[in-house]
């Protein structure tokens, strides 16, 4: 397996081009799931087995479970100002910084596992009452342009699947 394989163990994140109903129910149904699953996908760890990197040169298991939930607070907000503002230019975070940060290194994982579930219920809420024409509407990032509600559906969704594959992929590999 190479390093890319490593990084990637769901594929890279493919934006939508179906955003049927369907497929939005779908993908809101993977952000309901990945709070359980990267809980699952955890659970039974030992310390040295939480600070181990989840490939060569990544992050440690701990600091995936810490990042979750820095990056889905951001997409929260980042909806939040879609849905009342016109096309606002959201702002991008260093997310590798961010992850050497001492509370990314060291905190116990049950702080962000209950903090993704406290997010992630906030995000449902929203997610789960919202017009086709809602996801519609469009937020600028600054590196990579103009996206629809849409886009950050599917990239949530994919982005929880993303950093369980992480784990679940090492604790296979190592045995775990």
């Amino acid at each position: 397996m190479s390093a890319s394989d490593l990084r990637y163990p769901v594929g890279p994140y493919l934006p939508p081009t179906d955003c049927s109903p369907q497929w939005r129910a779908s993908q809101i149904d993977h952000i309901a799931a990945a709070p359980a699953d990267l809980r699952a996908a955890v659970a039974g760890l030992t310390s040295a087995q939480l600070d181990t990197p989840y490939r060569p040169d990544g992050w440690t298991v701990r600091q995936v479970v810490h990042h979750v939930p820095d990056s889905h607070i951001n997409a929260f907000i980042r909806l939040k100002m879609t849905l009342t503002e016109e096309r606002p230019t959201i702002k991008p975070y260093r997310e590798e910084a961010w992850a050497m940060l001492e509370d990314a290194r060291t905190t116990p994982i049950d702080v962000s596992l209950a903090l993704l579930d406290a997010v992630h219920d906030r995000f449902l809420r929203i997610l789960r009452t919202m017009s086709s024409d809602d996801f519609e509407r469009r937020y600028v990032h600054p590196d990579s342009g103009e996206h629809s509600l849409s886009y950050l559906l599917g990239m949530y969704a994919w982005h929880g699947r993303h950093h369980v594959a992480h784990v679940t992929s090492l604790r296979e590999r190592q045995g775990f």
